[in-house]
């Protein structure tokens, strides 16, 4: 039988919180006693942070064995979205789990997460994604925003309905689940490496036909983020015009695969 393996990619250039992967490893673990056949295995990749992110993760690998843990450190800052591509094209598992690295969404929601996939079935060519999704918060975090954060929220996801990706209310989350297919065919067409991956990634997804759910998910809000406000927003929406433009004019192309007979 196939194995039924689990990535877990951490955000390019994170801090490896300790309660993090031992919340991932846990929640594997856990599966792992509930069904025999289940196997996984953690991927963590450094991109090029100047934390102890490696060195917290080698300590686990150590410990759990490099059949369970693997760790890529990347010499250059490539940006979260080569970071998690470097991770995915290195895991070897039928299905493969995208997750941040400060533990902002909980491990045991891939629960929720496998049954949105699950209920996409039958998956064309193998492929479907479920994402988790914060939009259920989205009142309550409006509440704790200045008028100016909450002015940018809105303006970046009008810039992605609107350029971009339809029927995806958060396409930011960094907890998503693919079948290999899936992100085999995504992240092998993907181009842009830095915070706005994500909506590439979703567009390609739907240029492709890929059924993709949207499943909400606990998330807390984590202090230390690098990201700040106005400027992220400003080259979010920059890479948002970028990307539909790119594939308005051709310099970036999709072909469908011809299926064989």
């Amino acid at each position: 039988m196939p194995e039924d393996r689990r990535k877990h990619c951490p955000a390019s250039g994170t801090h490896l919180p300790n309660g993090s992967l031992l919340s991932c490893l846990h929640t594997m673990k856990k599966n792992g006693k509930q069904d025999p056949t289940f196997t996984y295995e953690v991927i963590v990749v450094d991109d090029g942070s100047k934390d102890q992110t490696s060195k917290v993760a080698f300590k686990y690998c150590q410990n759990y064995g490099s059949d369970k843990v693997r760790v890529i450190t990347l010499v250059k800052n490539r940006g979260k979205g080569g970071a998690i591509r470097m991770g995915i094209f290195s895991s070897r598992g039928e299905k493969i789990l995208m997750a941040d690295a400060d533990g902002a969404t909980k491990f045991p929601d891939v629960e929720k997460l496998e049954k949105g996939l699950n209920d996409l079935q039958p998956w064309p060519e193998q492929m479907a994604i479920a994402c988790g999704s914060r939009a259920h918060l989205e009142k309550e975090s409006i509440a704790q925003r200045s008028y100016f954060r909450t002015l940018l929220m809105y303006g970046f996801h009008f810039l992605v309905w609107f350029l971009c990706v339809k029927g995806i209310r958060d396409t930011q989350c960094g907890f998503k689940l693919f079948t290999r297919e899936a992100a085999s065919r995504t992240f092998s067409s993907l181009h842009i490496e830095r915070w706005a991956f994500d909506v590439e990634l979703l567009y390609i997804a739907q240029f492709f036909k890929i059924p993709i759910a949207e499943i909400a998910v606990n998330w807390t809000e984590i202090e230390g983020s690098k990201l700040v406000p106005f400027w992220s927003w400003l080259q979010m929406g920059k890479d948002l015009l970028f990307i539909r433009l790119r594939y308005l004019t051709g310099a970036w192309r999709l072909e469908q695969t011809k299926k064989k007979n």
